[in-house]
Parts: structure tokens; C-alpha cells; sequence
């Protein structure tokens, strides 16, 4: 009997996703709960020859893999496949093959948290539940400048959004130009130009070396005092301790937050508690579509592994 185990399965869908009935003589486990701590990791998985990891949830060092004497196929979802020890697991002979996804949920989710964020939808919400009425004062959209750093296939459909809502947009990455910005209505500026001009600002970049703490304490201070800060794309990015501080201080107006440095984000971490804090759990990517398409290409690598002929190989890590 093949075994395959499926990890970070939150919420139970994994089964219903693609049809794992066309796997014969293969049995599958599904795990809803994270482990992060690779002993307890490396017992868990220790019986089986084939593993399917979401995204980035579940890293594998070589620790890890190294205790995982039987493991001969690591399926990660997605294209990026940062948190994976390749070379480790090519000197063990452990193939990794990846899947397909979307590049549009996670710009409709960073529009959801702007709009909820800045009219106060979910406090408003709430105090509808309980009888209450009209307790805050929306911001408007038009006319303000939205500046987004990164303006890969996530940035600019988010540009194309804010062009909508007649909205000035400023971006900048390491590697953007001047006529590429263009391209989608936005104008192309220094990073420092951007943080002391835009009322929002939105983060979409690959987290790399370099753009790992590209927004500490004083970016955060270069920001227009009242400015909102939206963070769909990576954790580390931002330095969560001086976001804190931003935040409680009253330099930044509000934060609507999708990714953080520790994911699942443990109960009493002090995010929970500011009340200018949007806070989502990692739902960018999590969509209908896009789980069916990540785990239909789960299913296929596993039966073309098993038929011999592996595909959508990782050669090299992909940020």
C-alpha cells in the first residue's frame, strides 16, 4: 500500500478538492492540525513515501528531511518553493514536483481588506449584531494615493483596481522601471517617495534576503502620519515589533494583515489585541479554484511518480 500524507489540511478539504479514488492501492492521510517542530514532524511522517505540503506552511530543512529515510516524493503546491532544503532533498533522492495556482485571489483579498479597513466594515458589522448603529467615519478613496511596492501579476491588477476608484498610484520594487509602471496607469518612484506620500500602502513582493525586514521602524516613520498599511504577500517583510509600535502610537492610522512572521498566528500574539488591526488568517490563495487546481496537480504528480514518469519537477528554489 502506497501512503501519502496530506499536511495542513485546516479545514478539512483536501479530499473533496481533486479526485484522489483515481490513486489504486494508495492510502491517504490527511493532517488539519501544523506541527512546526521538526521531531514531532519527523515521527509523524516517518511511515510514509509521499507527502503533499500547501504552500509554505510546513518547512522542510534538512533536519527534517534527513529523518525521513522513506520519503521519495514532496509535493508542494504552488510555484514558490522557498521553505524546501532542494539540494538536500536531491542528495537523498527525493523527487519534488509542484503544482499550478492563481495570481488574481490575493489581489481581490488586498481590495477586500483596503475597503474593510478603511470604511471599518467588520467593527460596524459586529455592532449591528447587537443593536448598535453608525459608530465610525469612512475614509474615502478618490483622490488619495495608493502606493504598492511590487508590481509583479498581484500589483498590477491591484493598480488596475485602484485606477477604478480614481485613486493616484505610485509603485517601486528594486527592479521596476519607469515604462513598466506605466504600463498599468502607475508611476514609478523611490521607495522613500512612496512611503512619505501614499495614504496606503500595499505590500507584494517575493519575500527574498532582500526585502526581508524591507519595512522596519523607520520606513514606518517616513510614512505620512494617518497612512494605512496593507500586507498580503509575506510576514517577514514588515518588522512586526515596529508595526507595533506604529500602530499603538497612533503614527499609523490602521493595518490590515493577511501574512505574518509566525503562521498559524499563536493566540496571545499582541496583533490580536490593537483595535486598528484587520487581521486575516493566511486567506490570500485560499479560494475555491485555486485549491482544486493545487490539488487536481497534487493528484496528477502523485500518479505520474507512481507510473514512473515524474512531472513538474523542482530543479531550484523559486521565489
Amino acid at each position: 500500500m502506497n501512503r501519502v500524507a496530506v499536511l495542513d489540511d485546516y479545514q478539512d478539504v483536501a479530499l473533496r478538492m481533486a479526485d484522489w479514488s483515481s490513486l489504486p492501492g494508495t492510502d491517504v492521510t490527511l493532517f488539519h492540525d501544523h506541527l512546526a517542530d521538526v521531531e514531532q514532524l519527523a515521527t509523524r511522517l516517518a511511515d510514509y513515501e509521499m507527502v503533499v505540503a500547501m504552500r509554505e506552511r510546513t518547512a522542510f530543512p534538512r533536519p527534517l528531511l534527513e529523518r525521513l529515510p522513506r520519503l521519495r516524493l514532496l509535493v508542494a503546491t504552488g510555484r514558490r518553493h522557498t521553505v524546501i532544503d532542494l539540494h538536500t532533498a536531491h542528495e537523498m533522492g527525493i523527487i519534488v514536483s509542484g503544482t499550478g495556482g492563481l495570481a488574481s485571489n490575493t489581489s481581490e483579498l488586498t481590495w477586500a481588506l483596503i475597503l474593510s479597513l478603511l470604511r471599518s466594515v467588520p467593527a460596524e458589522a459586529t455592532a449591528m449584531r447587537t443593536g448598535g448603529w453608525q459608530h465610525t467615519i469612512g475614509v474615502d478613496l478618490a483622490g488619495k494615493t495608493l502606493g504598492i511596492l511590487g508590481l509583479g501579476s498581484i500589483g498590477r491588477r491591484v493598480a488596475k483596481v485602484a485606477l477604478a476608484f480614481d485613486m493616484h498610484v505610485l509603485a517601486w520594487s528594486q527592479n521596476l522601471t519607469a515604462s513598466a509602471a506605466a504600463e498599468v496607469g502607475a508611476t514609478w518612484c523611490e521607495r522613500d517617495a512612496l512611503l512619505a506620500s501614499s495614504d496606503v500602502i500595499t505590500i507584494h513582493l517575493v519575500l527574498s534576503d532582500r526585502t526581508l525586514g524591507l519595512i522596519g521602524s523607520q520606513e514606518l516613520a517616513s510614512m505620512k502620519s494617518g497612512a494605512y498599511l496593507i500586507n498580503t504577500s509575506r510576514g517577514p517583510i514588515v518588522d512586526e515589533v515596529a508595526l507595533i509600535d506604529a500602530l499603538r502610537g497612533g503614527h499609523l492610522a490602521g493595518a490590515a494583515l493577511d501574512v505574518y512572521g509566525t503562521e498559524p498566528l499563536p493566540p496571545n500574539h499582541p496583533l490580536r489585541t490593537l483595535p486598528n488591526v484587520l487581521l486575516t488568517p493566511h486567506l490570500g490563495y485560499v479560494t475555491e479554484n485555486t485549491y482544486r487546481n493545487m490539488y487536481r496537480d497534487a493528484v496528477e504528480d502523485i500518479a505520474a511518480y507512481l507510473a514512473g514518469s515524474p512531472i513538474r519537477v523542482v530543479t531550484e528554489a523559486t521565489g
